[in-house]
């Protein structure tokens, strides 16, 4: 059984840094394609950065430059460290993964398995 957990949300003030985990069990985080999410309320699920097996990472245009997706093969956990956040990153922010090869790395219908998310929160 394939289990996702995120943590690591939390409330900041814009500018702030915060870094998420990803932990998986019943899952090789390295062996297919991981992405993180988010949903504001009102809002649609978009994708905000993906990592594949050799380690390529892809990142929306509105947040590269600030966060970066990374894996720890040994601890089976993916991370998202988002540093200069601002309060149009408030969401909550979920991880993802996929289990076919060749899936788009940030189209949520590509994912099959999901965590229940973490709130991120970035007040002005």
């Amino acid at each position: 059984q394939v289990q996702l957990v995120e943590s690591g949300g939390g409330s900041v003030q814009a500018g702030g840094a915060l870094r998420l985990f990803c932990a998986a069990s019943g899952y090789d985080v390295y062996r297919k394609c991981m992405g993180w999410f988010r949903q504001a309320p009102g809002k649609e699920r978009e994708g905000v950065a993906s990592i594949d097996s050799d380690d390529t990472a892809i990142y929306a245009d509105s947040v590269k430059g600030r966060f970066t997706v990374s894996q720890d093969n040994a601890k089976n956990t993916v991370y998202l460290q988002m540093n200069s956040l601002k309060p149009e990153d408030t969401a909550m922010y979920y991880c993802a993964a996929q289990i076919k090869y060749g899936g788009r790395p940030l189209e949520s219908s590509d994912f099959a398995y999901w965590g229940q998310g973490t709130q991120v929160t970035v007040s002005s």
